[in-house]
């Protein structure tokens, strides 16, 4: 979701709020009404910005995303740009190590999964100035679940490797 400068100061303290809601309790048992009220705000605020507490945690989660994918083969060699994301989430610890966890259909590991297929579908179409063939899709789609499970292991594990040895 993409927000207007105005509207990220209310969709920041709803993070905000949320991330220190899952110091204390799992995704699944916090309520919209837990955010809004740990956030002084309202639930109309709250679903002006957002479908649901997990579109909330995407939409942290895609801010991550833009600061390391956005800057992958222009600034940063794709390892780079892992190592910035995986600091990131170890950065923020116990939002991600929950986020993580959670198996809602809506999850952050269902997100990352499309976002990170869609990121190397459109560069290896750019690079090859074609579709990816079925076998090409499917060892992309294999990569990527692969890719997710480890970052997921990682999460919920404590975060002990260090961004650079995985």
């Amino acid at each position: 979701m993409i927000l207007a400068a105005e509207d990220t100061s209310a969709a920041f303290r709803l993070a905000d709020s949320i991330k220190e809601l899952m110091a204390q309790n799992t995704l699944e048992k916090i309520t919209v009404t837990d955010i809004v009220r740990h956030a002084h705000l309202t639930r109309q605020t709250f679903y002006r910005h957002f479908r649901d507490k997990y579109d909330l945690v995407n939409w942290y989660f895609d801010i991550l995303a833009r600061q390391c994918f956005d800057e992958m083969g222009v600034t940063l060699t794709l390892r780079e740009g892992l190592i910035l994301k995986f600091n990131f989430i170890r950065r923020e610890k116990v939002f991600f190590a929950q986020a993580f966890r959670s198996t809602d259909y809506n999850s952050i590991e269902q997100h990352d999964y499309q976002f990170i297929l869609q990121f190397y579908t459109n560069i290896i179409e750019k690079k090859t100035h074609k579709p990816l063939n079925e076998d090409l899709r499917f060892v992309l789609e294999l990569y990527c679940h692969g890719s997710i499970s480890m970052t997921v292991e990682w999460a919920v594990s404590g975060m002990e490797k260090s961004p650079e040895s995985l």
